[in-house]
């Protein structure tokens, strides 16, 4: 039921006599855990799961559904030696201060275009328009295709993600660690990730 509302922004509702359409504009974020017993993975903890049973698990995840959520990464437990020795990072309000930046550039870039106000709006034309990666880069996400046998929304998404990375560093250009690092969000669509 998410498909429609992710992809096209809007919920269709056709009864016998009538269609009626809402628009939908929203952020998903979703969480899981890595296996049915949510060790797998744990460095502290022996995950009881077997290989296909973490299969089964994700697999209640559909591709169609995976290949619409822009960033899908795993988040590693800390152990607590660690944890009491993090060092304070970077403040909030910096980080706040780099996103009003980043959407500005972007009501700025999508200012002429009806209905697209950021990157994640981005129709193909635009994604050629404004975040066509360079030889190398192209040729980085050409073997993550391959490699991972991603499809055309995947590609699509990865696009996009890199051109939202490039804004926050302020970058004009796409280029290739701006693209390597939306495929590193991608962690989901590694089809070993059972295994590991």
């Amino acid at each position: 039921m998410l498909r429609q509302p992710l992809e096209d922004r809007k919920i269709t509702i056709s009864r016998a006599r009538y269609t009626i359409e809402y628009p939908c504009s929203f952020m998903f974020v979703a969480s899981m855990n890595p296996c049915p017993c949510g060790y797998y993975g744990d460095p502290t903890h022996h995950c009881t799961c077997t290989p296909g049973q973490i299969s089964r698990y994700l697999s209640k995840i559909s591709g169609p559904m995976l290949d619409r959520i822009d960033i899908h990464c795993e988040v590693p437990v800390v152990p607590f030696k660690q944890l009491s020795q993090m060092q304070s990072g970077e403040p909030s309000e910096k980080i706040r201060e780099r996103v009003i930046k980043a959407r500005r550039i972007q009501e700025e870039r999508y200012r002429g275009s009806k209905g697209v106000y950021c990157n994640a709006q981005m129709t193909e034309r635009m994604i050629h328009q404004f975040a066509e990666p360079d030889g190398p880069s192209l040729d980085m996400l050409r073997l993550a295709m391959e490699r991972l046998s991603l499809s055309a929304r995947a590609y699509s998404r990865i696009l996009k993600v890199a051109r939202t990375i490039a804004d926050l560093e302020g970058s004009e250009k796409v280029q290739s660690h701006h693209i390597a690092e939306a495929i590193g969000y991608r962690s989901l669509d590694r089809g070993d990730w059972a295994e590991r």
